[in-house]
């Protein structure tokens, strides 16, 4: 615990619900995308704080930021993605915002969905390949990935409800491998899914509990979060109350290298930075806060200093 720096960033409070995304750009300048009055707030690494955004999401999701520092954002409850400059300014908009698309889903239950469907019902996640294109998981109320173009032109989708491969209960978080595969955080199925870009469906890693995000290093190791099985349970679960949260690096080939199970309530996504800081963003309040269930000392911001990872 000594090298998990959990006071890292802002606290909780009105104005900062809680963070859901985080991620670094290639000056260091750290992104973290929240449920708060202003729903993207810029850090430097040491957590003070270098300005804000103020563009509205109707519920922030996810976040990603490409090799020339544009910065991906995924509105869930909006139904839409979107691209922004690295100074903030609209450059790109995927989906109809406030527009599902027709899945058969009631009630926010995923597993009412009935059918895949077209971009987007509660998309989560976005990734990008070599070329820039964009590949978004969707999400909460569909069951597919999305292939998009760089100029966000749609390729192709892939995906169905279901536990079989190429199924997916709930597509929470995405990246691209160094071998060029899409990972697929599965969530509620517990398992990341590999495919090739066209969808076809190449090996599934099962040591994972409810993974929620996926950051592939420059090395080819996967940092994983894991919402594991205390906090975020839908009311329908039988789950035992463990593991609970956890963050998990594995190197290219699934071999666990290094886990930590302590210290985390509800981790949400991951990002690791070119002065091999990590950080995690944790949904405290959706996961369990809301509910007076969160123990005392979660946060919802973490930073693991560069250097004490492994072994830490």
């Amino acid at each position: 615990m000594k090298h998990l720096e959990s006071g890292w960033g802002p606290p909780m409070s009105p104005d900062f619900i809680e963070a859901v995304g985080v991620a670094v750009d290639s000056g260091g300048r750290v992104f973290v995308y929240a449920r708060a009055a202003n729903a993207v707030q810029i850090f430097d690494a040491d957590g003070a704080r270098l300005g804000a955004w103020e563009h509205r999401f109707e519920r922030p999701h996810g976040i990603y930021i490409g090799p020339d520092d544009s910065v991906y954002l995924t509105d869930d409850f909006g139904h839409a993605v979107y691209k922004y400059s690295p100074s903030g300014e609209l450059l790109l908009t995927l989906g109809t915002p406030g527009r599902p698309t027709d899945t058969g889903m009631r009630d926010f239950d995923y597993r009412q969905i009935e059918r895949g469907a077209g971009p987007f019902h509660y998309p989560t996640n976005l990734a990008l390949n070599e070329a820039g294109e964009m590949f978004v998981c969707d999400g909460y109320g569909n069951a597919r990935v999305h292939r998009f173009s760089a100029a966000g032109e749609w390729i192709a989708s892939w995906g169905e409800p279901g536990g079989g491969h190429g199924e997916f209960r709930i597509p929470h978080g995405i990246a691209v491998d160094s071998r060029g595969l899409v990972v697929v955080a599965d969530r509620e199925n517990t398992r990341l899914e590999f495919f090739e870009q066209d969808g076809r469906h190449v090996e599934t890693w099962a040591d994972v509990v409810r993974p929620t995000d996926i950051f592939v290093t420059p090395g080819g190791d996967l940092w994983v979060t894991e919402l594991g099985n205390v906090a975020g349970r839908w009311p329908w679960m039988e789950a035992p109350e463990s593991p609970g949260g956890r963050l998990s690096l594995f190197d290219r080939n699934g071999k666990l290298l290094w886990r930590r199970d302590t210290g985390f309530y509800a981790p949400h996504d991951v990002w690791a930075a070119a002065d091999g800081s990590v950080y995690v963003a944790e949904v405290v309040w959706s996961a369990g806060g809301r509910l007076g269930k969160a123990p005392e000392w979660a946060r919802t911001l973490h930073r693991l200093k560069p250097g004490a990872i492994i072994g830490g």
